[in-house]
Protein backbone atom coordinates (compact mmCIF):
# COMPACT_ATOMS: atom_id res chain seq x y z
CA UNK A 1 0.00 0.00 0.00
CA UNK A 2 1.52 3.36 -0.98
CA UNK A 3 1.99 6.08 1.71
CA UNK A 4 -0.20 8.45 0.37
CA UNK A 5 -3.01 7.83 -1.89
CA UNK A 6 -5.09 9.78 -3.47
CA UNK A 7 -8.24 8.24 -5.04
CA UNK A 8 -10.72 9.43 -7.39
CA UNK A 9 -10.31 13.47 -5.67
CA UNK A 10 -12.24 16.21 -6.76
CA UNK A 11 -12.38 20.32 -6.30
CA UNK A 12 -15.48 21.86 -7.58
CA UNK A 13 -15.80 25.68 -5.64
CA UNK A 14 -19.37 26.64 -5.56
CA UNK A 15 -20.52 28.81 -9.04
CA UNK A 16 -17.54 27.62 -10.87
CA UNK A 17 -17.77 26.17 -14.45
CA UNK A 18 -15.32 22.98 -14.04
CA UNK A 19 -13.92 21.38 -11.04
CA UNK A 20 -10.22 23.03 -10.04
CA UNK A 21 -9.08 19.31 -9.42
CA UNK A 22 -10.70 16.61 -11.70
CA UNK A 23 -10.46 12.38 -10.70
CA UNK A 24 -6.83 12.65 -9.49
CA UNK A 25 -5.54 9.36 -8.79
CA UNK A 26 -1.99 9.24 -7.59
CA UNK A 27 0.30 6.94 -4.71
CA UNK A 28 3.02 8.31 -3.45
CA UNK A 29 5.44 5.93 -1.66
CA UNK A 30 7.08 6.70 1.47
CA UNK A 31 10.32 8.89 0.91
CA UNK A 32 9.36 10.25 -2.04
CA UNK A 33 9.79 13.60 -3.83
CA UNK A 34 7.34 14.55 -5.93
CA UNK A 35 6.97 17.28 -7.58
CA UNK A 36 3.06 19.18 -9.19
CA UNK A 37 4.18 21.15 -12.19
CA UNK A 38 1.93 23.14 -14.10
CA UNK A 39 0.69 26.39 -15.29
CA UNK A 40 -0.98 28.54 -13.30
CA UNK A 41 -4.37 27.39 -12.68
CA UNK A 42 -4.24 23.76 -13.27
CA UNK A 43 -5.13 22.91 -9.73
CA UNK A 44 -1.58 21.83 -8.32
CA UNK A 45 -1.66 23.94 -4.92
CA UNK A 46 -4.91 23.22 -4.60
CA UNK A 47 -4.29 19.43 -4.37
CA UNK A 48 -1.56 20.34 -2.49
CA UNK A 49 -3.78 22.25 0.03
CA UNK A 50 -6.57 19.14 -0.06
CA UNK A 51 -3.90 16.63 1.39
CA UNK A 52 -2.68 19.32 3.92
CA UNK A 53 -6.56 19.76 5.28
CA UNK A 54 -6.70 23.71 4.11
CA UNK A 55 -9.38 22.86 1.37
CA UNK A 56 -11.88 20.70 1.36
CA UNK A 57 -12.46 17.52 -0.59
CA UNK A 58 -15.78 17.69 -2.69
CA UNK A 59 -15.51 14.24 -3.76
CA UNK A 60 -13.01 11.23 -3.86
CA UNK A 61 -10.79 9.79 -0.76
CA UNK A 62 -7.34 10.86 0.74
CA UNK A 63 -5.20 8.31 2.46
CA UNK A 64 -1.62 9.25 4.76
CA UNK A 65 -0.32 6.31 6.53
CA UNK A 66 -3.28 3.87 5.66
CA UNK A 67 -5.96 6.29 7.24
CA UNK A 68 -8.66 8.36 5.75
CA UNK A 69 -8.10 12.03 5.75
CA UNK A 70 -10.72 13.53 4.48
CA UNK A 71 -12.46 14.79 7.62
CA UNK A 72 -9.36 14.67 9.79
CA UNK A 73 -7.92 18.41 11.20
CA UNK A 74 -4.86 19.78 9.62
CA UNK A 75 -2.86 19.40 12.91
CA UNK A 76 -3.74 15.80 13.24
CA UNK A 77 -2.86 14.93 9.55
CA UNK A 78 1.05 14.94 10.32
CA UNK A 79 2.11 17.26 7.44
CA UNK A 80 4.20 20.38 7.80
CA UNK A 81 3.80 22.83 5.23
CA UNK A 82 6.25 25.35 3.32
CA UNK A 83 4.21 28.57 1.95
CA UNK A 84 5.23 30.68 -0.64
CA UNK A 85 5.65 33.59 1.46
CA UNK A 86 7.77 33.26 4.47
CA UNK A 87 5.20 34.69 7.23
CA UNK A 88 7.92 34.70 9.52
CA UNK A 89 7.42 36.94 12.78
CA UNK A 90 9.38 39.95 12.54
CA UNK A 91 9.86 40.53 16.05
CA UNK A 92 11.46 36.72 16.52
CA UNK A 93 14.70 35.71 16.22
CA UNK A 94 15.81 32.77 13.88
CA UNK A 95 15.56 30.65 17.00
CA UNK A 96 12.56 32.22 18.19
CA UNK A 97 10.51 31.70 15.15
CA UNK A 98 11.52 27.73 14.49
CA UNK A 99 10.73 27.16 18.22
CA UNK A 100 7.86 28.75 18.08
CA UNK A 101 5.71 26.05 16.76
CA UNK A 102 7.03 23.37 19.11
CA UNK A 103 6.56 25.91 21.75
CA UNK A 104 3.01 25.96 21.22
CA UNK A 105 2.96 21.60 20.83
CA UNK A 106 4.00 22.11 24.91
CA UNK A 107 7.78 20.40 24.35
CA UNK A 108 10.24 20.48 26.83
CA UNK A 109 11.92 23.31 26.90
CA UNK A 110 15.23 20.73 26.32
CA UNK A 111 13.92 19.44 23.49
CA UNK A 112 12.97 22.20 21.77
CA UNK A 113 16.49 23.75 22.25
CA UNK A 114 17.79 20.40 20.91
CA UNK A 115 15.64 20.43 17.78
CA UNK A 116 15.94 24.12 16.67
CA UNK A 117 20.15 23.69 17.44
CA UNK A 118 19.67 20.93 14.52
CA UNK A 119 17.72 22.81 12.21
CA UNK A 120 19.86 25.79 12.31
CA UNK A 121 22.80 23.54 11.96
CA UNK A 122 21.21 21.44 8.94
CA UNK A 123 20.28 24.95 7.23
CA UNK A 124 23.37 26.56 7.52
CA UNK A 125 22.07 29.69 9.77
CA UNK A 126 24.27 29.24 13.10
CA UNK A 127 25.83 32.77 12.05
CA UNK A 128 21.90 34.01 12.25
CA UNK A 129 20.21 32.83 14.93
CA UNK A 130 20.06 35.48 17.46
CA UNK A 131 18.68 38.25 13.73
CA UNK A 132 15.73 38.77 13.14
CA UNK A 133 14.14 38.66 9.94
CA UNK A 134 14.53 42.54 9.05
CA UNK A 135 18.19 41.44 8.57
CA UNK A 136 18.15 38.21 6.44
CA UNK A 137 18.23 37.97 2.89
CA UNK A 138 15.36 35.98 0.74
CA UNK A 139 17.50 33.45 0.87
CA UNK A 140 17.99 32.69 4.79
CA UNK A 141 14.48 33.85 5.22
CA UNK A 142 13.44 30.70 3.51
CA UNK A 143 15.34 28.80 5.03
CA UNK A 144 14.26 29.83 8.08
CA UNK A 145 10.64 29.13 6.77
CA UNK A 146 11.97 25.54 6.36
CA UNK A 147 13.55 25.02 9.65
CA UNK A 148 9.92 25.61 11.39
CA UNK A 149 8.54 23.07 8.79
CA UNK A 150 11.35 20.26 9.45
CA UNK A 151 11.35 20.53 13.59
CA UNK A 152 7.95 19.56 14.12
CA UNK A 153 9.04 15.94 12.84
CA UNK A 154 6.14 15.34 10.67
CA UNK A 155 6.57 12.27 8.05
CA UNK A 156 5.30 14.75 5.71
CA UNK A 157 6.68 17.65 4.40
CA UNK A 158 4.35 19.85 1.87
CA UNK A 159 6.05 22.85 -0.11
CA UNK A 160 3.76 25.54 -2.29
CA UNK A 161 6.07 27.43 -4.72
CA UNK A 162 8.57 28.36 -1.70
CA UNK A 163 11.32 29.56 -4.73
CA UNK A 164 9.24 31.97 -6.37
CA UNK A 165 10.14 35.08 -4.60
CA UNK A 166 13.41 34.42 -4.68
CA UNK A 167 16.27 35.26 -7.79
CA UNK A 168 17.85 32.97 -9.84
CA UNK A 169 20.91 32.87 -8.04
CA UNK A 170 19.58 32.11 -4.68
CA UNK A 171 16.74 29.19 -6.43
CA UNK A 172 19.48 27.30 -7.87
CA UNK A 173 21.71 27.21 -4.44
CA UNK A 174 17.85 26.47 -2.79
CA UNK A 175 17.54 23.85 -5.06
CA UNK A 176 20.16 22.35 -3.81
CA UNK A 177 19.76 22.91 -0.24
CA UNK A 178 16.28 21.26 -0.48
CA UNK A 179 17.39 18.52 -2.28
CA UNK A 180 20.27 17.71 0.40
CA UNK A 181 17.42 18.23 3.50
CA UNK A 182 14.45 15.87 1.94
CA UNK A 183 17.73 13.29 1.67
CA UNK A 184 18.94 13.99 4.90
CA UNK A 185 15.61 13.97 6.71
CA UNK A 186 13.73 11.12 4.60
CA UNK A 187 10.33 13.09 5.09
CA UNK A 188 8.14 12.13 2.10
CA UNK A 189 8.27 15.54 0.41
CA UNK A 190 5.33 16.91 -2.56
CA UNK A 191 6.26 20.10 -4.01
CA UNK A 192 4.67 22.62 -5.82
CA UNK A 193 5.76 24.70 -8.49
CA UNK A 194 5.01 26.40 -11.84
CA UNK A 195 9.11 26.23 -13.14
CA UNK A 196 9.67 22.72 -15.01
CA UNK A 197 13.33 23.43 -14.14
CA UNK A 198 12.71 22.71 -10.45
CA UNK A 199 11.02 19.62 -10.79
CA UNK A 200 13.42 18.20 -13.12
CA UNK A 201 16.39 18.79 -10.99
CA UNK A 202 14.81 18.16 -7.91
CA UNK A 203 12.50 14.93 -8.19
CA UNK A 204 11.72 11.55 -8.16
CA UNK A 205 9.24 12.02 -10.09
CA UNK A 206 6.73 15.08 -11.28
CA UNK A 207 2.82 14.98 -12.17
CA UNK A 208 2.24 17.52 -14.40
CA UNK A 209 -1.27 18.97 -14.48
CA UNK A 210 -3.16 20.91 -17.25
CA UNK A 211 -6.68 22.78 -16.23
CA UNK A 212 -7.41 20.29 -13.16
CA UNK A 213 -6.56 17.45 -14.83
CA UNK A 214 -3.35 15.36 -14.44
CA UNK A 215 -1.27 14.80 -17.88
CA UNK A 216 1.00 12.68 -16.94
CA UNK A 217 3.07 10.81 -14.04
CA UNK A 218 6.85 9.96 -13.73
CA UNK A 219 10.33 10.00 -14.12
CA UNK A 220 11.94 13.35 -15.09
CA UNK A 221 13.54 11.90 -18.05
CA UNK A 222 10.64 9.56 -18.79
CA UNK A 223 8.40 12.49 -19.24
CA UNK A 224 11.16 14.15 -21.15
CA UNK A 225 11.78 11.54 -23.62
CA UNK A 226 8.31 9.89 -23.79
CA UNK A 227 5.63 12.66 -23.02
CA UNK A 228 2.09 11.33 -23.72
CA UNK A 229 0.76 14.58 -25.46
CA UNK A 230 1.75 17.52 -27.16
CA UNK A 231 1.25 19.62 -24.23
CA UNK A 232 3.55 17.26 -22.23
CA UNK A 233 6.43 17.74 -24.84
CA UNK A 234 6.20 21.52 -24.91
CA UNK A 235 5.94 21.87 -20.83
CA UNK A 236 8.91 20.10 -19.89
CA UNK A 237 12.14 21.16 -21.70
CA UNK A 238 14.26 24.21 -22.28
CA UNK A 239 13.67 25.47 -25.13
CA UNK A 240 10.26 24.08 -24.90
CA UNK A 241 10.31 21.29 -27.88
CA UNK A 242 9.62 22.61 -31.72
CA UNK A 243 6.40 21.82 -33.64
CA UNK A 244 5.66 21.41 -37.10
CA UNK A 245 2.54 20.62 -39.13
CA UNK A 246 3.70 18.46 -42.01
CA UNK A 247 2.38 15.85 -44.08
CA UNK A 248 3.34 12.15 -44.58
CA UNK A 249 4.59 10.42 -48.32
CA UNK A 250 5.59 6.86 -47.53
CA UNK A 251 9.05 7.64 -46.20
CA UNK A 252 8.99 11.67 -46.94
CA UNK A 253 7.85 14.51 -44.19
CA UNK A 254 6.27 17.47 -46.34
CA UNK A 255 6.65 20.66 -44.48
CA UNK A 256 4.12 23.61 -45.58
CA UNK A 257 6.55 25.27 -47.68
CA UNK A 258 7.00 22.15 -49.62
CA UNK A 259 10.88 20.58 -48.06
CA UNK A 260 11.44 17.44 -47.37
CA UNK A 261 13.13 15.36 -44.65
CA UNK A 262 13.33 11.23 -44.97
CA UNK A 263 12.25 9.54 -42.27
CA UNK A 264 13.14 5.75 -41.74
CA UNK A 265 10.78 2.95 -42.90
CA UNK A 266 9.41 1.86 -39.04
CA UNK A 267 8.34 5.38 -38.51
CA UNK A 268 6.36 5.82 -42.08
CA UNK A 269 4.60 2.59 -41.33
CA UNK A 270 3.35 3.74 -37.68
CA UNK A 271 2.24 7.11 -39.89
CA UNK A 272 0.49 5.38 -42.47
CA UNK A 273 -2.99 6.38 -41.13
CA UNK A 274 -1.79 9.54 -41.04
CA UNK A 275 -1.44 11.12 -44.86
CA UNK A 276 -3.66 14.01 -44.51
CA UNK A 277 -1.19 15.59 -41.48
CA UNK A 278 0.47 14.74 -38.44
CA UNK A 279 2.10 16.96 -35.67
CA UNK A 280 6.08 16.82 -35.88
CA UNK A 281 7.99 17.55 -32.51
CA UNK A 282 11.99 17.85 -31.96
CA UNK A 283 13.66 19.20 -29.31
CA UNK A 284 16.36 21.95 -30.11
CA UNK A 285 19.34 19.61 -29.27
CA UNK A 286 18.08 17.19 -32.09
CA UNK A 287 18.75 20.02 -34.56
CA UNK A 288 22.28 19.53 -35.98
CA UNK A 289 25.16 21.95 -37.87
CA UNK A 290 28.15 19.87 -37.57
CA UNK A 291 29.44 18.36 -40.56
CA UNK A 292 29.35 14.68 -39.04
CA UNK A 293 25.60 14.92 -39.19
CA UNK A 294 25.33 16.69 -42.40
CA UNK A 295 27.15 14.15 -43.99
CA UNK A 296 25.15 11.42 -42.68
CA UNK A 297 22.09 12.75 -44.05
CA UNK A 298 23.01 14.84 -47.35
CA UNK A 299 19.55 14.77 -48.98
CA UNK A 300 17.40 16.02 -45.99
CA UNK A 301 19.28 19.07 -45.34
CA UNK A 302 17.36 22.11 -44.39
CA UNK A 303 18.69 26.08 -44.35
CA UNK A 304 17.16 29.87 -42.85
CA UNK A 305 18.99 32.67 -41.68
CA UNK A 306 19.70 32.83 -37.92
CA UNK A 307 17.30 35.97 -36.65
CA UNK A 308 18.58 35.87 -32.94
CA UNK A 309 21.32 34.12 -30.73
CA UNK A 310 21.23 33.67 -27.00
CA UNK A 311 24.57 33.11 -25.41
CA UNK A 312 23.82 31.30 -22.52
CA UNK A 313 27.35 30.25 -21.23
CA UNK A 314 27.63 26.72 -21.86
CA UNK A 315 25.39 26.82 -25.15
CA UNK A 316 23.71 28.94 -27.29
CA UNK A 317 20.39 29.31 -28.53
CA UNK A 318 19.77 30.02 -32.48
CA UNK A 319 16.33 31.04 -33.61
CA UNK A 320 15.84 30.68 -37.27
CA UNK A 321 12.43 29.94 -39.20
CA UNK A 322 11.28 26.54 -40.52
CA UNK A 323 7.90 26.50 -42.97
CA UNK A 324 6.78 29.41 -41.52
CA UNK A 325 7.48 28.51 -37.96
CA UNK A 326 9.98 29.77 -35.53
CA UNK A 327 12.53 26.81 -34.16
CA UNK A 328 15.18 27.63 -31.80
CA UNK A 329 18.32 25.01 -31.85
CA UNK A 330 20.35 24.09 -28.61
CA UNK A 331 24.31 24.58 -29.80
CA UNK A 332 27.68 24.07 -28.22
CA UNK A 333 28.90 27.38 -27.30
CA UNK A 334 31.75 26.51 -30.05
CA UNK A 335 29.07 27.46 -32.45
CA UNK A 336 30.10 31.00 -34.07
CA UNK A 337 26.75 30.96 -36.09
CA UNK A 338 25.16 34.65 -35.66
CA UNK A 339 22.21 36.75 -36.39
CA UNK A 340 21.73 37.07 -40.14
CA UNK A 341 24.13 34.25 -41.25
CA UNK A 342 22.60 31.97 -43.90
CA UNK A 343 23.13 28.25 -41.72
CA UNK A 344 22.02 24.50 -43.22
CA UNK A 345 20.80 21.79 -40.66
CA UNK A 346 19.42 18.32 -40.33
CA UNK A 347 16.95 17.54 -38.01
CA UNK A 348 17.83 13.99 -36.60
CA UNK A 349 14.75 11.75 -37.59
CA UNK A 350 15.23 9.11 -35.15
CA UNK A 351 14.80 11.68 -32.56
CA UNK A 352 11.37 12.98 -33.57
CA UNK A 353 8.14 12.80 -31.56
CA UNK A 354 4.79 12.36 -33.59
CA UNK A 355 1.32 13.84 -32.46
CA UNK A 356 -2.18 13.04 -33.49
CA UNK A 357 -3.58 16.46 -34.62
CA UNK A 358 -6.70 16.14 -33.44
CA UNK A 359 -5.82 14.59 -29.68
CA UNK A 360 -2.75 15.92 -29.61
CA UNK A 361 -1.98 12.39 -27.99
CA UNK A 362 1.74 10.89 -28.63
CA UNK A 363 1.96 8.63 -31.61
CA UNK A 364 3.51 5.27 -30.35
CA UNK A 365 7.02 4.74 -32.37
Amino acid sequence: MAFIEFKNVYKKYEKAPRPSVTDFNLDIDKGEFIAFVGPSGCGKSTTLRMLAGFESISEGEVYIGGKLVNDMAAFDRGVSMVFQNYALYPHMTVEKNIAFGLENMKLPPAEIQKKVDWAVKILGLEEYRTRKPRNLSGGQCQRVAVGRAIVKDREVLLMDEPLSNLDAKLRVSMRNEISKLHHEIGSTTIYVTHDQVEAMTMADRIVIMKDGIMQQVGEPMELYETPVNKFVAGFIGSPQMNFYDVKVQGNKLIFSDGSQITIPDETAANLKNYQNGVIMGIRGEDIKFDEVNMELFPNDQLSSVIENREIMGNENNLYFDVSGTTTVARVSKYDVAKSGDKVSFVMLPTKMHFFDPKTEERIAM
